[in-house]
């Protein structure tokens, strides 16, 4: 209820905003007419959606970003999978899932005389979900609605009729600032602290908060030289503004680029779309089994001893293995089932979600494969937009941004600022793209990152779990702010602990 007042709250300053601009600036009319917009396009939105060609060509898509269909339309996985011999790798992982199973049904069957069939960890980490439904309903109806009718105003604003276009641009660019600060910036994470929610809840609201404030920036970053180039020329009785349907699917589909038309496949299969969940079930499965028999064990026996250099180098060693299940299984179910599930129900072809990262000599190519939809975003928004004179500069912002938000998405979700990863981007990923760049090749390279990547996982993993039981064995009732900013693990002895 607390949330649903914040928000509700938020979104009526918002809207007495809409309606001091209509009033101002004789925007009356425009206020009923684009109700009535909303109104009548809501209402039809399936048709408008089941309507458009799946013979779209992306001739307003830059070729940087949307290469020929038939090197785009498939996901790279999907291909691989057809050949017999690369199928047998996931065989194999499914294999080692068994065993998994197995080995926790054996172990609970001998501690406890009987088989415990719980998935305790599962249920603690995705608790309070109908919180995260409610506060992810609000979330997405807020992006719908505020940065659609921000755009419509401020793009009839500038037809030159009513006057004053640039205090108007002034105005409801401030708003839409203030609603990505505010509403989409720290009304979640609000949320997510206030409630204490467990970590895989907290991951499910801030990713949608981040993905969900780049998908806003896009629509109006891909819109708003449009408006200007119509201002400028008068080739048309009004602005082209997108119609709601062309923005409820932007925000669905899996790109973080707008664009008024995508390419479309003629049909939907069901059955993929179920096969896609279904084995994000099954990762979800896998990663509880990887935590329950390789790191909950090991780091509640490591948290009851005094770390030295010794146990710190077999942490990170022992920590390799699931370090590297859980990047793969996040890779797989995210970037792989999941993205492609969405586009298959949405009948979007463009399927380059991730190129074939594994076959990476080099970070350089590995950053730009590894996640091809958050680097089109970055390359368009960050690099392109304002330092593309200046690459190294360029490349040095683009590496700081990408390395805060994913240190903000950690700190806010495990409770905790423990700016492991952040040093890894800037320092190690750094280096490593200068010395491992794009000339180097060979497979050599190809085992050097790979070995980096493991290593690099097992200091993730190894340094946030301690960190994770040394707030739980080590609690401080009123922290100053330099204790809150100081990892717990450095100073949580053996003789301190509360337990």
């Amino acid at each position: 209820m607390q949330l649903l007042l914040v928000y509700f709250i938020f979104y009526i300053f918002l809207f007495l905003v809409f309606l001091i601009c209509t009033n101002v600036f004789g925007f009356q009319h425009l206020k009923n007419d684009l109700l009535r917009q909303f109104d009548s396009q809501v209402s039809d939105l399936v048709d408008h959606l089941l309507e458009e060609s799946s013979s779209l060509e992306r001739s307003s898509v830059p070729a940087a970003f949307s290469p020929p269909m038939s090197d785009r339309e498939r996901a790279k996985l999907g291909e691989l999978f057809e050949v017999d011999h690369i199928r047998t790798i996931y065989h194999m992982f499914i294999a080692l899932l068994i065993l998994f199973i197995l080995s926790t049904l054996v172990v609970d069957f001998i501690d406890e005389g009987r088989l415990v069939l719980d998935f305790d960890l599962l249920v603690y980490a995705f608790g309070q979900f109908p919180l995260v439904v409610c506060t992810w309903m609000c979330m997405f109806l807020s992006v719908f609605l505020v940065p659609y009718t921000l755009f419509h105003l401020w793009a009839q604003s500038q037809s030159g009729s009513y006057g004053h276009p640039r205090v108007s641009s002034l105005l409801l660019g401030s708003a839409f600032l203030t609603y990505q600060v505010l509403g989409l910036g720290l009304l979640p994470a609000y949320v997510v602290v206030t409630n204490s929610l467990p970590p895989a809840s907290c991951f499910i609201i801030i990713i949608e908060q981040v993905r969900l404030m780049m998908k806003a920036h896009s629509f109006v970053r891909e819109n708003v030289p449009k408006v200007l180039s119509w201002a400028k020329d008068k080739t048309s009785p009004g602005p082209a503004v997108p119609q709601v349907s062309q923005y409820l699917y932007f925000l669905f589909a899996p790109t973080l680029i707008y664009r008024d038309k995508y390419p479309r496949n003629p049909v939907t299969r069901w059955s993929y779309v179920a096969s896609n969940f279904l084995q994000v079930l099954g990762c979800l499965c896998y990663a509880y089994y990887v935590f329950v028999r390789l790191c909950i064990p090991q780091f509640r026996s490591i948290s009851l001893q005094f770390l030295d250099l010794r146990a710190m180098v077999l942490c990170v060693f022992n920590s390799i293995l699931p370090g590297v299940l859980v990047l793969l299984l996040a890779f797989f179910a995210f970037l792989h089932c999941w993205l492609n599930a969405f586009a298959e129900m949405l009948r979007f072809a463009d399927r380059m979600f991730y190129k074939d990262w594994w076959n990476s000599t080099s970070f350089a190519n590995y950053y730009r494969t590894w996640n091809v939809v958050v680097h089109d975003w970055l390359y368009y928004y960050v690099y392109r937009d304002f330092l593309l004179r200046f690459r190294l500069a360029a490349m040095l912002f683009v590496f700081t941004i990408s390395a805060a938000v994913h240190e903000y998405i950690l700190a806010v979700c495990f409770g905790f600022f423990y700016p492991v990863l952040f040093c890894l981007f800037m320092c190690f990923g750094m280096m490593f793209n200068f010395i491992l760049h794009d000339r180097r090749k060979g497979p050599i390279w190809n085992v050097i990152m790979w070995t980096a990547l493991f290593l690099g996982q097992g200091v993730i993993i190894c340094l946030y779990s301690q960190e994770w039981y040394a707030q739980r064995y080590c609690p401080l009732k009123e922290p100053s702010f330099l204790e809150m900013v100081t990892p717990r693990s450095w100073s949580c002895q053996t003789g301190l602990r509360t337990d």
